[in-house]
């Protein structure tokens, strides 16, 4: 308390320390005993995580269960994962997150032959002032993409999720999936060049 009686205000110095942290230091920090930290880890890569899954969901909730399902399994292995993991090198908490979450995705996918592309806020029908016509056309164009990402290799269909929703460099995509990046540009290419000849010659969504 200052002289003047008033609460002493103290800065926020940990906090802003802790955001700025970088995910090799918050995994030693969990290995250390701070349990803090990994809720930091979900917090910061939660959009992107929800950004790969949602492909493999029918809605929004489905979506947001795949999200919860891969830090859940993160968390059950990161006593184990965590201790072995080169924290010396850049992106390796993120490559290895990344890589869980799309075999949660795959897996989801598989089980229910639920592969989809639409993004999360536009998995609802339109509006009810929407015409009936309007509603059809959207409908139909969904089942294209759909039918036109189901087309797509296993390994093909993940490089573009990787590159597309997760806007990875394709080193990164390269990194997730243990491929070389020129294998990962070859796949993509390979990705969108069928995508175009399936949805009738429309650009790269």
């Amino acid at each position: 308390m200052t002289q003047s009686g008033r609460p002493r205000q103290v800065p926020q110095l940990t906090l802003v320390g802790r955001t700025a942290s970088t995910d090799e230091s918050l995994v030693r920090a969990y290995l250390d005993g701070d349990r803090e930290a990994f809720g930091l880890l979900v917090h910061r890569h939660e959009r992107l995580v929800l950004a790969l899954v949602r492909r493999y969901a029918r809605t929004a909730e489905e979506a947001a269960d795949l999200v919860q399902q891969s830090f859940l399994r993160a968390f059950a292995a990161a006593g184990r994962v965590f201790p072995r993991m080169r924290l010396g090198e850049p992106g390796a908490f993120r490559a290895w997150l990344l890589r869980l979450a799309v075999n949660v995705g795959k897996n989801h996918a598989r089980d229910g032959r639920r592969w989809r592309l639409e993004p999360v806020d536009s998995m609802d029908l339109p509006a009810e002032s929407t015409g009936v016509m309007e509603r059809l056309e959207a409908e139909q164009q969904k089942r294209m993409v759909r039918a036109a990402l189901e087309g797509l290799s296993r390994r093909q269909r993940e490089v573009f999720a990787l590159r597309v929703d997760g806007e990875l460099p394709f080193a990164e995509v390269a990194r997730v999936l243990d491929i070389t990046e020129n294998n990962a540009k070859v796949h993509f290419h390979h990705a969108v060049r069928r995508l175009r000849e399936r949805l009738g010659g429309e650009g790269e969504r």
